[in-house]
C-alpha cells in the first residue's frame, strides 16, 4: 500500500519516529516582582535606666531597629525592605545579625560600614512616657550624591529622623524633586538639639514650610510640634499648605490626630494630585483613639512603630483611620517586648522570647 493516512515525512502519533522526541521542559514560573520600600535612619545602641526601678540598666538595639521590626510585621507580601543606612565599625557585625532576622528585607540589602563609632544613646526614663536622652558617637549623614543611585529602583521611601542628622535640607529637597514615590517622614529627633554633654534638647525647627513641602505624610508627637508651631491647628495649616497630604500627630495614650489634604484617604490618592502645593476643598481632621494598655512594659520605639506600621498598611491599601487603628494595635503590642531583638515575630503575634 502506498503511504495513506498521514503522508510521507510525517509520522503519525503511534509511530516510532514519535518516541524519539524530546519533550520541552517545564517553564519555572517567573519570580513575583516585590515592590520595594527605601528606609533611612540610624542603627542606635541604647543603655537603658529607669524603665523598671528594681532592675539593672539594659543594653539592646534601639533607633531605626523599632521601626525596621514594625515595618517587617505590617508590610504587604508583595513588598520589601531596602535599609539606607549606614553604621559604625564597631557595632556592624551586630547590626547585620539583626538585619538577618527580618523576613521582608530585600536579598540585596546591605549596611554601608563606616569608619566611625555608633550611635549609642542613655535613656533615663522619668515617667512612663517622659525620658531624657543623651548621645555619644555619631555616624555622617547622607549627601545627595551618595544617596541619589540608591533610589533609583525604589516604590516609596520611609525616612525617620533618629539622629536628626540623617539629610540636610538641601538633601531633603533634592529627594523630592528627583523621587516620584510617596515619601513618608518621622520628624522625631529633626527638632532635638545636642548638647556638649550629648544630651537632647528640643530646639525650634528653622524652614519648617521647606521641610514639610519634602513628604506626602508626616507624623509628629505633640513635644515636636512646640518646635515647629503654636499648636497642631497651626502646624497642620504650614504643612498641608506646603503640600503634606496627611501630618499624624501622636499623642502617646491617648491615641492620634490627623489632618488630611482634601480628597485624600489612602496612598492611590496621590496620583493626579499636584506634587507640590495645597489642594482645594475642606481639611478632613479627626481624633482617633487607642485602646487602653493593660500591660505595664516599655514605652520605648512606640513611635516608631506606629509610623512604620501605619505607613505600612496605606501601602497595603488601607484608608487613614483603618491604618491608624492597625498603627494603634502594634505599639500598644510593643509595649509588651523588651527592645528589638525579636520584635518583628512579636508583632506578627509569634512567640519571640523576649
Amino acid at each position: 500500500m502506498g503511504g495513506g493516512g498521514w503522508g510521507v515525512g510525517k509520522p503519525g502519533l503511534n509511530s516510532r519516529a514519535s518516541s524519539a522526541v524530546t519533550p520541552l521542559p517545564t517553564p519555572h514560573p517567573p519570580l513575583p516582582i516585590r515592590k520595594r520600600l527605601g528606609a533611612i535612619g540610624t542603627f542606635v545602641w541604647d543603655t537603658i535606666y529607669g524603665r523598671d526601678p528594681r532592675s539593672e540598666p539594659v543594653q539592646e538595639w534601639g533607633g531605626v531597629t523599632y521601626a525596621l521590626s514594625g515595618l517587617d510585621a505590617a508590610l504587604p507580601n508583595d513588598w520589601e525592605i531596602v535599609p539606607l543606612m549606614k553604621v559604625g565599625e564597631d557595632l556592624a557585625r551586630r547590626a547585620r545579625d539583626y538585619l538577618g532576622d527580618l523576613r521582608r528585607l530585600s536579598p540585596d540589602a546591605a549596611l554601608i560600614e563606616v569608619p566611625y563609632p555608633n550611635n549609642k544613646v542613655e535613656l533615663r526614663y522619668v515617667t512612663s512616657e517622659r525620658r531624657a536622652e543623651r548621645l555619644t558617637g555619631g555616624v555622617p549623614g547622607w549627601t545627595w550624591l551618595g544617596l541619589k543611585p540608591l533610589l533609583r529602583d525604589l516604590d516609596a521611601l520611609y525616612i525617620n529622623f533618629i539622629s536628626g542628622f540623617e539629610l540636610d535640607l538641601e538633601t531633603a529637597q533634592l529627594i523630592r524633586q528627583h523621587f516620584k514615590g510617596p515619601i513618608y517622614c518621622d520628624l522625631h529627633m529633626l527638632v532635638m538639639a545636642v548638647q556638649p554633654g550629648g544630651l537632647r534638647t528640643l530646639q525650634p525647627l528653622p524652614n519648617v514650610a521647606e521641610w514639610c513641602r519634602c513628604f506626602d505624610l508626616l507624623q509628629v508627637n505633640e513635644d515636636e510640634v512646640s518646635a515647629m508651631a503654636p499648636d497642631p491647628m497651626a502646624l497642620a495649616a504650614t504643612a498641608l499648605a506646603a503640600g503634606v497630604r496627611c501630618l499624624a500627630v501622636t499623642l502617646s495614650s491617648r491615641g492620634a490626630v490627623y489632618f488630611a489634604a482634601p480628597g485624600f484617604d489612602q496612598l492611590s490618592d496621590l496620583t493626579g494630585q499636584p506634587e507640590l502645593g495645597p489642594a482645594s476643598g475642606a481639611v478632613r481632621t479627626a481624633l482617633v483613639q487607642t485602646v487602653p494598655v493593660e500591660v505595664d512594659g516599655d514605652p520605648t520605639g512606640c513611635g516608631d512603630v506606629w509610623g512604620a506600621t501605619f505607613f505600612s498598611r496605606l501601602l497595603a491599601g488601607d484608608q487613614l483611620e483603618a491604618a491608624i487603628r492597625r498603627a494603634h494595635e502594634a505599639a500598644g503590642r510593643n509595649v509588651g517586648h523588651r527592645g528589638a531583638s525579636g520584635l518583628s515575630r512579636h508583632l506578627r503575634g509569634e512567640l519571640s522570647f523576649r
